[in-house]
């Protein structure tokens, strides 16, 4: 295995290139204002990661409407309240030399009463009390998205990243068990897949020639169809819309829950897609600098760490340095993860983690 291949640099389709193989993963931390407007802690645990050498350095999920908040602080990206801090937070990651996404995000029905009242979602869903998105909601939707997308590109970040995976709002429209429409947003796989796939017009064709545009999937649980996400990965290389795909695998070793698809890893399914120019990055448990490169081995461009981000900020510039680096054994102290640039209420919801914090003595 070549450590010396994840730090080289890797050009996309479009903008500038990222100075290695390490994308900071989009990692919700509550740290934002309660309008979504940024907060120093925020900024600064997003801007450590630059200096520590991420080669792009994401935001956490962002919210592109009021009504699609997911959960309390999270930060914002739909009126002029959020640019001040989107500008400077665009210039401080670029002011380290890192590439900087905001992903944007709609939680539809896993979107808390307590924040947005009554939640929406392709159809009705009695656990979540959620009601099902009439089509001029899904219009206003899919502009929010949009929209979000254009106030990055002023801001000047270099990129955004639709947050497709997870059971939110994209992904709920993809799954044939959250989406029971029958109208053009439901039914058969391209029409379940309709949103996303306006979503990504839209801002290809109204966004900067080089401003860079990913997307992340997953391709199981939340009702995903493994052989869909895999048919639709497919479809969006071949449109080129893409500068890079972001699989959530939850382990990049790991195989398919489908009984169908055993036998090989989650990854490989997606590393023998025919892509072109467009970019494979892959999230999941990466902790190491070994597993960093057999990741790159298997057929990934890149990988998206989270976990291994948030116990060490300068990730990358261990792994330069040390070929056999392995992240801090879990649990860690509160001190050390304050030290990692954490917030007390970041510190907190890492407690949900199971094992991740140390408890108190």
């Amino acid at each position: 295995m070549s450590i010396e291949r994840l730090m080289q640099p890797l050009a996309f389709r479009r903008g500038p290139a990222m100075g290695n193989r390490f994308m900071l993963a989009p990692l919700t931390n509550l740290q934002s204002h309660p309008d979504g407007r940024l907060s120093e802690d925020e900024f600064r645990w997003l801007t450590l990661r630059a200096k520590g050498g991420f080669g792009l350095v994401m935001t956490c999920a962002t919210h592109v409407h009021a009504q699609g908040q997911g959960f309390p602080g999270q930060l914002g990206i739909f009126g002029p309240e959020h640019e001040a801090g989107l500008t400077r937070l665009a210039g401080a990651i670029r002011d380290e030399g890192a590439l900087s996404a905001v992903q944007l995000h709609h939680a539809g029905a896993r979107s808390p009463a307590e924040l947005v009242g009554t939640p929406l979602a392709p159809s009705d869903d009695r656990e979540s009390g959620a009601r099902a998105m009439t089509e001029a909601e899904i219009e206003t939707a899919r502009e929010a998205f949009i929209a979000a997308a254009l106030r990055a590109e002023r801001a000047g970040f270099h990129g955004v990243e639709v947050h497709g995976a997870h059971s939110y709002l994209i992904a709920q429209f993809l799954s044939p068990e959250l989406n029971r429409r029958t109208d053009g947003y439901g039914g058969a796989p391209e029409k379940r897949a309709r949103l996303l796939l306006e979503i990504l017009e839209g801002i290809r064709t109204r966004s900067g020639p080089d401003f860079q545009l990913g997307l992340r999937l997953s391709p199981e649980r939340y009702g995903q169809v493994l052989g869909e996400i895999r048919e639709l990965a497919q479809e969006l290389f071949r449109t080129g819309w893409l500068d890079y795909l972001d699989m959530s695998l939850w382990d990049v070793g790991k195989e398919p829950h489908d009984e169908a698809y055993k036998g090989r890893s989650l990854l490989s399914y997606f590393a023998e897609l025919s892509r072109g120019e467009t970019r494979l990055g892959v999230a999941g448990k990466v902790m190491t600098a070994e597993r960093a490169a057999q990741a790159l081995e298997e057929g990934a461009d890149f990988l998206l760490l989270g976990r291994a981000a948030i116990l060490h900020h300068d990730f990358p510039r261990r792994v330069r340095a040390d070929p056999a680096f392995r992240t801090a054994p879990l649990p860690v102290s509160i001190a050390h993860l304050a030290a990692e640039g954490l917030s007390p209420t970041f510190i907190d919801y890492m407690r949900n983690w199971k094992g991740f914090v140390e408890e108190a003595a």
